[in-house]
């Protein structure tokens, strides 16, 4: 059952320790990684730090169920909910980068040092996002329904797009501000965002690429954060939900980076992730459908149908799995064939 609004559960010096705390992370996970622009991230590396974030994560989960003041164990299943279909989402988001990245010939050791801050604008834009939603939804309930059918339309749109292989992204609208706006050299210089040539103040690719990232996260935002709406509407869960899994995605590109073709299939499992979370959100919508309907004079009466926290989370969580399992056992099938 989605909980009702709890904005002020968590007194304001509960939100101060934990954004203190996010910082803490976010250094602690850049000087994990190694020194600025000297480093090179490998696989094992990446898969550790993965690893290491999942685990803080889940502690952050168990706090949450042993000292939550209000609905504890509820509250726990729709935190492990939200970072579910957050970090799922991501997975997607993560692949834009790997496009970026090869675009604009950034060299691996330093993509962790855009990624840094790209994500950590992200954790700025999406609490910003999830406050205004909150408020909104608090406001006007109904609104949570144009969610629900806008992601039922993001997650059948996921079956009929085709990606392409490989874009040209000097027609990106982003790319091509960027150029017109300011002086723009085509030459990296290591892990700077600007440099000065002949006395003139210019932007490297590291910069065009980081504002193209958080661009693509903002795009990326119009879809996780109404998803996470059909868990919860607690602020405080949803924002840590969106936190950790963001937290730990510089790792989980690097990982991903280098298995990337093993989850050729992974957008059918987010679409319909994307369209199961739309149905919930919509079941949950009777009152204003019935109102609807009998305005219209239909003399049809829609139930009221919820769907557990519980149950969403092992549909969520077996769907991501099956989609992973099914692109690995094709991908390995087709490297023995050829």
């Amino acid at each position: 059952m989605i909980s009702a609004m709890h904005t002020d559960v968590i007194p304001l010096w509960g939100w101060i320790v934990f954004y203190i705390l996010v910082i803490l992370m976010l250094l602690a996970d850049l000087k994990m990684f190694g020194r600025k622009g000297q480093h090179e991230v490998n696989i094992s590396e990446a898969l550790k730090m993965t690893a290491v974030w999942i685990i803080v994560s889940l502690i952050f989960c168990a706090g949450i169920y042993l000292f939550y003041p209000i609905e504890s164990h509820e509250k726990a299943m729709e935190f492990l909910s939200a970072y579910l279909i957050e970090k799922s989402l991501s997975m997607d988001n993560l692949f834009v980068f790997l496009m970026l990245f090869s675009f604009f010939g950034i060299e691996r050791k330093y993509q962790h040092e855009v990624l840094f801050w790209g994500i950590f604008g992200a954790l700025v834009l999406r609490s910003v996002f999830i406050f205004a939603g909150v408020a909104v939804v608090q406001r006007f309930e109904w609104v949570l329904g144009i969610f629900g059918l806008f992601l039922l339309y993001t997650g059948a749109k996921m079956f009929g797009h085709q990606d392409e292989q490989n874009p040209d992204l000097s027609k990106n609208v982003v790319v091509r501000w960027c150029n017109r706006l300011f002086p723009v050299t085509m030459q990296l210089h290591g892990d700077r965002f600007t440099v000065r040539e002949n006395g003139k103040l210019m932007v490297t690719p590291l910069l065009i690429a980081l504002i193209t990232i958080e661009t693509s996260d903002v795009a990326f935002a119009v879809d996780s954060i109404p998803a996470v709406f059909s868990v919860s509407r607690d602020s405080f869960i949803l924002i840590t939900s969106n936190i950790f899994a963001i937290l730990g995605l510089r790792a989980l590109y690097f990982a991903l980076a280098a298995i990337a073709k093993y989850f050729q299939y992974l957008k059918y499992g987010l679409g319909i992730i994307l369209m199961f979370v739309g149905v919930k959100m919509l079941l949950t919508m009777d009152e204003y459908v019935n109102a609807l309907l009998s305005w219209l004079g239909v003399p049809v009466t829609m139930p009221h149908i919820e769907i557990s926290t519980g149950l969403s989370l092992g549909i969520i969580f077996g769907t991501l799995l099956l989609s992973m399992i099914g692109s690995m056992l094709v991908t390995r099938r087709l490297d023995i064939e050829h």
